[in-house]
């Protein structure tokens, strides 16, 4: 068996902590790292005992949701409450991180931003982690099932669909549900 990677481990867990978010809009995960030790995680969702967009919708100022706490930010905050320190980790989240998730993430010492997926990438917030010093980086996840083993089944039974009779209409969702799940190379019905 082949080991993944560092960088593929500490993104799969970020993207295992956005499978915790309450946010409607977009799930995020964010895990701190620092000498290949996770020392925090969070995900974006309402503050601790408050109402969850999940069960009464998002509030929307001005295009953004106010009731979620970013999963930067949470992370952050989890460091600060129970006492470990960020200057000189690293952070691996699911998607860029926002213009005040950056000053943040500046603010805390954070060596290096590893994201997944690009989102909303502000001019700003890349010139700020330019000028702090920041490493950033984008590292794709290679593949979000369980196993590879799994994405390769899946593949292979799109493959054998394709050949079918099966409805146009209904093979193109089922594609969008396993891409979402593994990344899978485009498959194209003839």
């Amino acid at each position: 068996m082949e080991r993944i990677s560092w960088n593929q481990y500490f993104m799969a867990q970020s993207h295992l902590l956005k499978s915790r978010s309450t946010c409607e809009r977009l799930a995020v995960g964010a895990v701190i790292v620092r000498e290949k030790r996770m020392i925090a995680g969070g995900y974006n969702g309402s503050v601790s005992g408050g109402v969850h967009c999940i069960d009464e919708g998002c509030y929307v100022i001005d295009g953004h949701c106010v009731r979620t706490i970013h999963a930067e930010m949470n992370a952050l905050l989890q460091c600060a409450k129970f006492g470990a320190a960020a200057e000189g980790a690293e952070i691996y989240v699911t998607h860029f991180p926002c213009l005040h998730c950056t000053k943040a993430i500046i603010q805390a010492g954070i060596q290096a931003v590893y994201y997944s997926e690009d989102y909303h990438n502000h001019p700003y917030a890349v010139e700020l982690f330019e000028q702090a010093g920041v490493r950033m980086e984008k590292v794709p996840l290679e593949y979000k099932g369980s196993s590879l083993e799994e994405k390769q089944l899946i593949e292979k039974l799109l493959h054998t669909l394709e050949s079918t009779d099966i409805d146009d209409e209904e093979f193109t969702k089922l594609k969008q549900e396993a891409s979402k799940l593994f990344s899978l190379q485009e498959v194209n019905r003839t």
